[in-house]
C-alpha cells in the first residue's frame, strides 16, 4: 500500500480568504497525522496564495511523519528550502495565472534551472523528487539530474472516463515501469479522489500518494480525521 501524503494548502487558502489566523493548518497537520497519515504535503507558491512562509517552518518543527515541501525552480524559494530542510522537497511547475498546478515540469526545456535547484537541495540533504507528466524524455531528464525519486502527474487521468481512463492510466503504468527500471522510487499525484485513486493506489511499486483538494473539501463535511481515513481505506 503506498503512503498517503495530504496536501493541506487548501486549509490555508480559507485562511487566507480572510487574511486571518485561522484555520491553522498547523492543526490539520495534526489531526491529518492522527488519522494515519504518513507525509504532510505544502506548496509554497512565490505568490503566496495559501501557504506562508510561517507555516513551513512551524510545520518543520511540529510534524513528525514526512514533510514533503512541494516548491518551484525560484531562487527565493529554493532558498527558503535548504533553510528549512524538508524530509522531501518536489520540485513542480508553477505560473502565477493558473489555479492550480496545469502539468508536469519541463526538465527537457528547463534543464539549467532544474539542475541548479536539485543540486542546491541535494547539498542541503535533501531528498529530491521531480512532479512530472508520464513522458519517457522527462522521466530520462529527471534521472540524469540525480533525482531519488518521480511524482506523476495524474491530472489527465483523472480529467477523463471510461477508454480515455483507461489510456491514461496505461500511461501512468508504463511511467511507473520505467521510473523503477531506473532505480528510482514512484510516488504519483494531482486530481485523486475518492473515486479515482483505486487504479492508481494499485500500480506496481507506487510508494506515495499526494492527495489534497479532495481531502480538504469532504473534511469541511465529515471532519479532518475521517476525511483521511477514509482516503487511506480505499487506497487499500
Amino acid at each position: 500500500m503506498p503512503d498517503l501524503g495530504v496536501n493541506i494548502d487548501h486549509v490555508a487558502t480559507i485562511r487566507q480568504a480572510r487574511k486571518t489566523y485561522e484555520p491553522d493548518p498547523v492543526a490539520a497537520a495534526v489531526l491529518a497525522e492522527l488519522a494515519g497519515a504518513d507525509v504532510i504535503t505544502v506548496h509554497l507558491r512565490e505568490d503566496r496564495r495559501h501557504i506562508q512562509d510561517r507555516d513551513v517552518r512551524v510545520l518543520r518543527e511540529t510534524v513528525t511523519v514526512k514533510l514533503n515541501l512541494e516548491l518551484s525552480v525560484a531562487p527565493e524559494i529554493v532558498g527558503i528550502a535548504t533553510q528549512v530542510k524538508p524530509q522531501q522537497a518536489t520540485v513542480v511547475p508553477e505560473r502565477r495565472e493558473e489555479v492550480t498546478t496545469e502539468g508536469g515540469l519541463d526538465v527537457v526545456g528547463n534543464l539549467d534551472a532544474v539542475r541548479r535547484t536539485v543540486d542546491a537541495l541535494h547539498a542541503a540533504g535533501v531528498f529530491v523528487s521531480l512532479f512530472l507528466d508520464p513522458d519517457p524524455r522527462q522521466i530520462e531528464a529527471g534521472h540524469k539530474l540525480g533525482c531519488a525519486a518521480i511524482e506523476l502527474h495524474t491530472g489527465q487521468y483523472a480529467l477523463t472516463t471510461g477508454q480515455a481512463r483507461e489510456r491514461e492510466l496505461s500511461q501512468l503504468i508504463a511511467a511507473g515501469k520505467q521510473i523503477r527500471e531506473l532505480g528510482m522510487t514512484l510516488h504519483a499525484g494531482h486530481g485523486l479522489n475518492y473515486q479515482n485513486v483505486g487504479p492508481v493506489a494499485r500500480i506496481q511499486d507506487m510508494r506515495e500518494l499526494n492527495i489534497g483538494h479532495s481531502i480538504v473539501a469532504r473534511a469541511v463535511l465529515v471532519g479532518f480525521e475521517r476525511a483521511v481515513r477514509e482516503m487511506k481505506e480505499l487506497m487499500r
